[in-house]
């Protein structure tokens, strides 16, 4: 951070001083910056900056190296460590290596570099000065508005933090009473079963106690299974090849209740002996299959052997109302009960995550809340790129395909003065025979929210840049008594 304020102040500073004309050339040895000129003092002998050895003045930039730091070599080539200061007066001052002195190309904008090359070097500091104090004014409004709405953001998240507190408290509030909720329906619920669970049994035991002939609802014969009952299968077989359409629908489908059956059943064998039924058989099939009612691709089964495995599944009767009853108020009773777990449940959620947000590092004031569950896309000719800030990034094939995760949350990465600088997402997809894709996103000022732009340097590690007014500093005071280093 303190690195960032340094420079936007020193360009700035440069900025003034060039407008109000403070372009002086200090004199000093070839090569030489300004806050060195000290050690360069023609009237006594040279101490190499790294103290290793004192040498004559006159061996200054006298093409031969003396200082194993390059140091008395400022203007010359001849230490392969050194440097050579460009003053660029009306400019940035710089410093490029020795080795590119004298060597043809212009490298300082006022063309000191090549004084003894024979290049013709034109003084281009002037233009670019001029270029940078536009942009550096560009730069200076964008950070003021982006402070102005940094300001905006901290307040939100202020009052935004009382309300998710707040919320917090309601909800922590709250829970006693849909515990309290639960556990009075759970008792409601297990005291709604127990007789339940009492009817159900008494009803299974009636039913397993009753006699079960073919429908089992019922505990009687269906007609249709009586019929097989009277006759072997050779029998029936030959009769049905005379019935043709002339069998009982309602007869073989509709089981007769309990009671019809026991009367019926009774009579029958009381007043007809199974040589009358016989007999009547043989005189008149049709009265007792009427043809009318007869589908003729229906052939009812053969009839059933004793043994119970073949017989027809059996079905427990229906409850009785008062069992029914029983049953209802039971289920009654679990789903209010399960919709007070549901309830409660959704308590406990809220609560987690509203603990997460309120206790998230969102920076110094908050700042960065207003990101949270928040997602920014950028589009390039391949691909759709997603941030979703302290949650994951994503890439996605513009015409079609699946998406690969390029990292999850991780931490706050930026160097120790401006931590806040710099996301991590880490722990991505895979790559082929590679590590999991992470990314880094560097935050930059700006009066919008967006990323701008993403690469990736390095195998299967992305690069984004990301504005944000949330990273915006408060614009440097200058003081119009610093005096530049021309």
């Amino acid at each position: 951070m303190q690195h960032n304020v340094n420079w936007l102040q020193a360009l700035l500073v440069l900025s003034l001083s060039v407008t109000l004309g403070w372009t002086v050339e200090v004199q000093r040895p070839r090569g030489v910056p300004l806050t060195k000129r000290q050690f360069y003092d023609e009237a006594k002998p040279f101490t190499c900056l790294d103290g290793s050895r004192t040498i004559p003045f006159d061996r200054v930039n006298d093409d031969y190296c003396d200082c194993k730091d390059g140091s008395d070599e400022p203007g010359t080539a001849a230490c392969p460590n050194g440097s050579f200061h460009c003053t660029n007066a009306g400019y940035r001052p710089t410093f490029i290596p020795s080795s590119r002195i004298n060597d043809g190309i212009c490298d300082c904008c006022d063309g000191t570099d090549e004084y003894n090359s024979g290049a013709s070097c034109q003084n281009t500091c002037k233009e670019l000065g001029r270029k940078e104090r536009e942009a550096l004014q560009k730069l200076a409004e964008i950070t003021k508005e982006g402070f102005l709405l940094k300001q905006q953001l901290i307040e939100e998240a202020k009052k935004g933090q009382q309300e998710k507190q707040s919320r917090l408290s309601e909800l922590q509030d709250s829970r006693k009473g849909h515990e309290d909720k639960v556990e009075a329906l759970r008792t409601v619920k297990e005291t709604a079963e127990q007789p339940e669970k009492e009817a159900k049994e008494r009803h299974l035991k009636a039913w397993e106690g009753k006699p079960s002939l073919g429908n089992s609802s019922t505990g009687s014969l269906s007609s249709c299974t009586l019929i097989y009952l009277c006759m072997d299968s050779t029998e029936f077989m030959n009769m049905w090849s005379n019935m043709k359409e002339k069998y009982v629908s309602e007869v073989c489908s509709q089981p007769p209740t309990p009671s019809s059956y026991d009367s019926s059943h009774d009579e029958q064998k009381d007043s007809t002996s199974d040589k009358d039924q016989e007999r009547d058989l043989d005189k008149d099939p049709d009265s007792v299959y009427p043809e009318d009612d007869l589908d003729e691709d229906a052939v009812p089964p053969a009839p059933q052997p004793s043994d119970h495995s073949d017989s027809p599944e059996e079905v427990m009767a229906p409850y009785d109302a008062e069992t029914q009853a029983l049953i209802d108020a039971a289920q009654k009773a679990r789903d209010e009960f399960e919709a007070a777990e549901r309830s409660l449940r959704e308590v406990d959620d809220q609560i987690k995550a509203l603990e997460k947000e309120i206790s998230f590092d969102f920076g110094p004031s908050s700042e960065f809340a207003y990101l949270y569950s928040q997602c920014y896309e950028l589009t390039t000719n391949e691909y759709i790129y997603r941030l979703c800030p302290f949650n994951r990034v994503s890439q996605k094939p513009k015409y079609g395909g699946s998406e690969t995760s390029l990292g999850s949350w991780g931490s706050w990465s930026g160097p120790e003065d401006n931590k806040y600088s710099v996301m991590k997402y880490e722990h991505g997809m895979g790559c082929w025979q590679g590590p999991n894709r992470s990314t880094t996103v560097k935050l930059t000022c700006g009066k919008e929210t967006a990323v701008v732009s993403t690469s990736e340097p390095s195998r299967c590690e992305y690069l984004m840049e990301f504005t944000t007014p949330a990273v915006c500093l408060e614009p440097p005071n200058i003081d119009t008594q610093v005096h530049d280093e021309f």
